[in-house]
C-alpha cells in the first residue's frame, strides 16, 4: 500500500498486519534488551539524471530510532539527516549559470516493512544549506550537501520485526549568484532512483504486541571495582542454595517443562508453522563485556581468582522461535582475548598443596578450538518470561612460575592439560521483572569442569605427575566449582548507551 504524502505528516503511519514473524524478541540478549534506542546509519548509491547525463550520487542517511517498540506506539525518528554527494560533473549547469552558492531540499521515500507487507512515507522538506560551488578545476570532488528536518511518525500495528529503508530520492537544487540573486532559471529537480537492488535498511525495529509483558527497566551500572590482587589466597566460593532475589522460584520448572513441550510439539506429524527460524541477517550484532570470579582447585581446597576476561560477543547467530512450544531458542559466540591472545588474563594462585606445602603458580587459561557457544533457552507464555543460559567454553590450562615454599620449580615453557577440557556455566534468570542472569544485563554463572592430567611439565625431570596428582580432576568427574560474574554487555549498536564501554564487574564467592 502507499501512503498519501501529504496525509502522512499529519498523522501516523498504521501498518495493520497479519501473522507474527518474532513474538518474544524482548528475550533476544542484544540491543533490544540493554538500549532505548540507537543511532542508524546507511549509505546508499543512487543515479540522478541531470541535464549533463546520469550522474551516480553517493546518499547516506542517519536517524535517532529506537530498537524496539510496541504494535501502535508513535515512533518518531529524531536527528534525521540525509547527505547528498555531487560529483564536480553534476554541477556544470551551475557554474554556467555563474552561480556562486547551491542549496538543497530533499524528499526521501522510506519503506516500512513488517513481513511481506510494506507501505511507504514520505520524508520531505529536508533542507540544505547554501554551499559555496568550488571554482572551475579547484575542487574535483564536488560537493556535500547535509539535509535535516522533520519527518512523520510511524506506528506498527502487528508484532514482528520491521524495517525503515530509503527508497526513491527526489532533490531541488536552488542556485545564486554572488550577490545572492536566485540564477536564471532558480533551480532544479532531479528524481534519483537506487543504483543497485541490495537490501540495505536504515533500520531494523523489533515490534511487541503491546498485550505482551512491560519493557523491564534498565539495569543499574555496574560500578567499577578492583579485581583481587595476583597473591590472593581466595576461599573457594559458596555453591548456590537458594534463587537469586526477585527470581521466580519456579523458574527452573517451568524452563524444564515447556522444554519437554516444544520436543513433544516437534515430534507431531503435522507442526504447522513451528518452529520458525530467523535468518541471522535480521538480529545479529556484537557487543563486548568482561568476566570475573572464582575457580575452585578441589584437591588443594582453594579457590583461583580468574580475569577480569574481556569478551567479545556476536549475538544471535542462531535465533528459534517456537510458538507452539511458547518458547524462543538463542545461540551466539564468545571469544575472550588478552593482549591479542584467545585467553583469559594470567592469575597467580597461592595453595596449599597436599594440605601443607604453600605453593605458588601462575595460571594461564587458553581458548582453543571454535568460539565458546552462549545458549539461551526462553519461555514466553509465562509473564515473567523464565530463562535459562549455558555457555560452553572449550580451554587449556598452563602453569609456570611455580614456587614450592618459596623455591622456584622450572616446570618448563609447556607445562599444560594434557588435552582441552569443557567449561560448562549456567545461569537463571526472568526478564519481567528483570532478575538473576541474563545475557544482556550480566550476573552469576555458576558450572563445574573437569580438570585433564597435565603433560610436559618440568625440565630434566618429569613433574607431569606432581601436577596431575594436585589439581586434575579424579577420572572424569567434573568437581572444580566456578563461578563468574559477568557485567552488563556494551552493544555495537548503542556505543553511547550506559553500559559501554564494558565495566569490570566485581567478582563473588
Amino acid at each position: 500500500m502507499t501512503v498519501d504524502v501529504r496525509a502522512v505528516a499529519r498523522r501516523p503511519l498504521h501498518l495493520a498486519l497479519g501473522g507474527a514473524l518474532v513474538v518474544a524478541t524482548a528475550l533476544i540478549p542484544s540491543a533490544e534488551s540493554v538500549a532505548a534506542d540507537q543511532t542508524s546509519e546507511v549509505t546508499l548509491p543512487y543515479t540522478c539524471p541531470f541535464p549533463s547525463g546520469p550522474e551516480k550520487v553517493e546518499v547516506a542517511v542517519k536517524a535517532v530510532l529506537p530498537v524496539s517498540a510496541r504494535t501502535e506506539e508513535t515512533i518518531r525518528p529524531g536527528d534525521v539527516s540525509v547527505d547528498v554527494s555531487l560529483a564536480r560533473s553534476a554541477l556544470a549547469q551551475f557554474t554556467a549559470l555563474e552561480a556562486a552558492t547551491l542549496s538543497a531540499v530533499a524528499e526521501l521515500t522510506v519503506r516500512n516493512t513488517v513481513g511481506e507487507h510494506t507501505a511507504d512515507a514520505s520524508w520531505q522538506q529536508l533542507e540544505a544549506p547554501a554551499v559555496p560551488l568550488p571554482p572551475e578545476g579547484e575542487d574535483e570532488d564536488g560537493v556535500v550537501f547535509t539535509a535535516t528536518g522533520d519527518v512523520p511518525t510511524v506506528a506498527f500495528g502487528s508484532p514482528g520485526r520491521a524495517t525503515i529503508a530509503p527508497a526513491a530520492l527526489s532533490l531541488t537544487l536552488a542556485s545564486f549568484t554572488e550577490d545572492g540573486a536566485p540564477t536564471t532559471p532558480p533551480e532544479l529537480t532531479v528524481v534519483c532512483e537506487r543504483a543497485d537492488d541490495e537490501e540495505r535498511p536504515l533500520a531494523r525495529i523489533t515490534v511487541r504486541d503491546s498485550a505482551g509483558p512491560t519493557t523491564p527497566a534498565p539495569t543499574p551500572d555496574a560500578p567499577d571495582t578492583p579485581v583481587p590482587g595476583e597473591d590472593d589466597a581466595a576461599e573457594p566460593p559458596a555453591k548456590p542454595d537458594r534463587p537469586a532475589p526477585g527470581l521466580d522460584p519456579d523458574a527452573h520448572r517451568r524452563i524444564d517443562d515447556l522444554t519437554e513441550a516444544r520436543l513433544e510439539a516437534l515430534d507431531d506429524p503435522d507442526p504447522g508453522s513451528c518452529p520458525i527460524e530467523i535468518p541471522p541477517e535480521w538480529v545479529m550484532t556484537t557487543a563486548e563485556t568482561y568476566a570475573a570470579g572464582y575457580a575452585n582447585a578441589v584437591k588443594l581446597d582453594g579457590a583461583a581468582a580468574l580475569g577480569p576476561a574481556f569478551m567479545k560477543v556476536v549475538l544471535n547467530k542462531r535465533y528459534i522461535n517456537d510458538s507452539c512450544a511458547s518458547t524462543v531458542d538463542v545461540t551466539s559466540e564468545v571469544e575472550f582475548e588478552y593482549e591479542g591472545k584467545r585467553q583469559l588474563p594470567p592469575t597467580k594462585a597461592t595453595f596449599l598443596s597436599y594440605g601443607f606445602m604453600p605453593t605458588t603458580a601462575t595460571m594461564v587459561l587458553e581458548q582453543v578450538g571454535p568460539p565458546a557457544v552462549v545458549q539461551t533457552h526462553t519461555v514466553t507464555n509465562t509473564p515473567t518470561y523464565p530463562e535459562e543460559s549455558t555457555v560452553t567454553a572449550q580451554l587449556s590450562m598452563r602453569l609456570y612460575d611455580v614456587k614450592v615454599n618459596g623455591v622456584p620449580l622450572d616446570v618448563g615453557p609447556d607445562c599444560r592439560t594434557e588435552r582441552p577440557f569443557e567449561q560448562v556455566l549456567k545461569g537463571y534468570g526472568q526478564s519481567y521483572p528483570p532478575a538473576g542472569y541474563l545475557v544482556a544485563t550480566g550476573g552469576n554463572l555458576t558450572g563445574y569442569a573437569h580438570i585433564p592430567p597435565f603433560k610436559g611439565c618440568g625440565v630434566g625431570e618429569n613433574l607431569d605427575p606432581l601436577f596431575t596428582s594436585a589439581i586434575s580432576s579424579v577420572g572424569k568427574k567434573a568437581d572444580n566449582y566456578t563461578k563468574m560474574t559477568q557485567a552488563p554487555l556494551c552493544v555495537a549498536t548503542n556505543p553511547d548507551g550506559p553500559d559501554c564501554p564494558p565495566k569490570v564487574p566485581k567478582p563473588e564467592r
